[in-house]
């Protein structure tokens, strides 16, 4: 494994820190929270897991976690989170993490942290594994759609439309 050096300074210097606290981004849409409370997103998995190494989803921990778009985002390493910290848009599950397939439908449903694909260097959840097979027969079409309904969609919106 290839290590970044400033990367792992900067991992090191947040180490010690609980929260690490990103500027919200200025049009903020609604992140699928899940049922764990706290505020967690994507079910408390490492967002960067899914996208870095074998890209195998890991659980994260509180004690890196990271404050995005309104949600808390857990790491399962100070350099996840540090990486996370410093592009958040590279790992954000699209869609605030609600499902992909219902986005391309036009409404939010929960997103599934283990039901989920990456194209392009993107993230992707869906409901289940099932709606995960239907989205994934078309991927490029329901991506398409997805995206024109999730730049649509207002910030305070709500499960069911």
């Amino acid at each position: 494994m290839k290590y970044n050096a400033p990367l792992l300074r900067a991992a090191a210097a947040f180490a010690p820190l609980s929260l690490i606290v990103v500027a919200p981004n200025a049009a903020a849409k609604p992140v699928y929270i899940g049922v764990e409370g706290g505020n967690v997103a994507v079910s408390g998995y490492d967002a960067v897991s899914y996208l870095i190494g074998d890209g195998v989803p890991v659980k994260g921990s509180a004690d890196f976690a990271v404050e995005h778009d309104g949600a808390v985002y857990h790491f399962a390493s100070a350099v996840n989170a540090a990486r996370f910290a410093a592009d958040p848009g590279a790992f954000v599950p699209q869609y605030g993490g609600h499902c992909a397939w219902a986005m391309a439908r036009g409404y939010l449903a929960p997103g599934d942290p283990l039901a989920y694909a990456v194209v392009d260097g993107k993230l992707y959840l869906n409901f289940n594994q099932a709606v995960k097979t239907k989205w994934d027969a078309d991927r490029a079409g329901f991506i398409a759609a997805a995206e024109k309904n999730w730049a649509a969609m207002p910030e305070d919106a709500k499960f069911g439309g």
